[in-house]
């Protein structure tokens, strides 16, 4: 029941972000419609490397996979766990973008960058049998600072006149800033390295001294980071594992 709820919460957050996203796109091609009679060369789209930055806001969230001890009335030691649900939290990250040029709609990219992120974990617990108070919430907050280097191939559509839609896809390998001695301080620990998949899509908008590609991009950890050993004991054995997932809209200057 309740990861039916949060899978529904996740759906209908997501569908906001991307209709957010096609009305943004969809304000920005019908503006650069007015350039069309002039065919811009900005973006670098001929060389066989080009630059750029990118600006870009998320809001990320932890995978719960539930031990089976949680679900088990013979287990004691979770009696008081009414329920662990992780949350989306907004954060953002800044970087560059290398572009490489294999084919004039093939390109691969290099975008490193830094992320800082928090992730929120909604625990409830219920009162003792003697008492009638209501059940008890904790909120558990895991922040980190990630270095990241996604490396992605990106599909261009057949250039029309100042725009040009795209899809990318690639892995993007991450590591934890902060040691692990810290991150063993945390309600919730998890691990520094992960390794996620991420997959987007975007416009290419060319103007006269830039290009700029709005893009929105899904991202899913394919590691398990859960750190049972220093997580707080009330939880720690009614969770097996966890993973990271976040939606990114970027603002790529190229």
């Amino acid at each position: 029941m309740q990861i039916t709820d949060l899978w529904n919460k996740c759906n209908l957050y997501g569908r906001k972000i991307a209709f957010t996203l096609i009305f943004t796109l969809f304000f920005l091609e019908s503006f650069a419609q007015k350039q069309w009679s002039i065919f811009n060369e900005s973006g670098g789209d001929n060389q066989t490397f080009s630059y750029g930055f990118f600006l870009a806001g998320h809001t990320s969230s932890l995978r719960i996979k539930y031990d089976e001890a949680f679900l088990n009335p013979e287990t004691t030691s979770l009696h008081k766990v009414r329920s662990i649900m992780p949350a989306y939290s907004p954060g953002f990250a800044l970087g560059f973008l290398l572009t490489t040029r294999l084919h004039d709609q093939v390109n691969v990219l290099l975008t490193p960058k830094v992320g800082f992120y928090e992730y929120r974990t909604e625990v409830d617990f219920y009162p003792d049998a003697n008492t009638t108070n209501n059940p008890e919430t904790g909120g558990f907050l895991t922040e980190e600072t990630l270095v990241e280097m996604p490396i992605l191939l990106k599909y261009k559509s057949q250039r029309f006149n100042n725009t040009r839609m795209f899809v990318v896809a690639g892995i993007n390998p991450q590591i934890r800033t902060k040691k692990q001695d810290e991150a063993d301080e945390d309600d919730i620990v998890l691990i520094g390295r992960d390794m996620a998949l991420e997959l987007g899509m975007g416009f290419d908008l060319y103007f006269k001294y830039f290009k700029f590609s709005p893009e929105i991009r899904f991202s899913h950890g394919l590691r398990n980071l859960y750190r049972e050993t220093n997580t707080d004991s009330r939880i720690a054995e009614a969770i097996s594992e966890i993973r990271k997932k976040s939606i990114t809209i970027y603002l790529n200057f190229q």
